[in-house]
């Protein structure tokens, strides 16, 4: 969870992100990406998170992407920095050969920093994973999770953010990822803002074996607050 939720007075918010391109002539591409992001307390100790994403991309005709995610975030603060969470998600990438992937487990987090200009937070935690790749094999494993993000608020409504994840499967040390997202968002009103992004997402031991191992999304999406 973002590092500046405690701060937060307010019961819950949300926040979309949109992007569509569609060229023609001599260079045809389609591609679609939406995120929605809503948070609510439901007491001063008790919060939750809702990560849902889509990404679909054409070029020439041809589909070249297409990922679905949702991610379900339960946390318990203890303190303004100590909390422990509950995490249940399931993705779905055929073009990075996840057919499906479902996960759910445990952890705990400490925000190191809350504000107002600098904020930091990390995460521990194991997961069960069950993976169905596009091969018609599969794979269950106890997994673990180590995460990070820090933000630094230039203003309110504009930010910089990096943060990285690390996955480990516990059953086969040669079986990880590694995620990292760097992100700045400008404000172009009180609702609207401006989000450019680079994700790169890291596959040790991909299924099949002829995917690449990296890939790479470089965005501008625009972000729609709504409170």
């Amino acid at each position: 969870m973002a590092a500046g939720v405690c701060a937060q007075d307010k019961k819950w918010s949300d926040q979309a992100d949109f992007s569509f391109v569609d060229t023609g002539g001599n260079t045809v591409v389609t591609s679609l990406s939406a995120k929605n992001f809503l948070k609510y307390e439901f007491s001063d100790e008790l919060q939750a998170a809702w990560k849902l994403g889509v990404l679909y991309g054409k070029s020439g005709g041809e589909k070249n992407a297409e990922s679905y995610f949702s991610d379900l975030h339960l946390d318990y603060l203890f303190t303004k920095h100590l909390y422990s969470f509950v995490n249940v998600g399931w993705s779905k990438d055929k073009f990075a050969g996840i057919d499906s992937r479902y996960y759910v487990g445990p952890g705990v987090g400490y925000n190191f920093l809350t504000g107002p200009k600098h904020f930091l937070s990390a995460e521990i935690s194991l997961n069960y994973v069950n993976e169905k790749y596009t091969d018609d094999t599969y794979k269950e494993y106890l997994g673990g999770r180590a995460f990070a993000e820090y933000e630094y608020a230039f203003t309110d409504k504009n930010k910089f953010s990096q943060s990285v994840e690390y996955l480990h499967d516990f059953y086969d040390s040669d079986n990880y990822n590694v995620n990292s997202e760097t992100a700045l968002i400008s404000a172009l009103s009180d609702y609207l803002s401006l989000k450019t992004s680079y994700l790169v997402k890291y596959n040790n031991q991909p299924v099949p074996s002829t995917l690449k191992e990296t890939d790479t999304i470089l965005s501008v999406t625009l972000v729609v607050n709504f409170s």
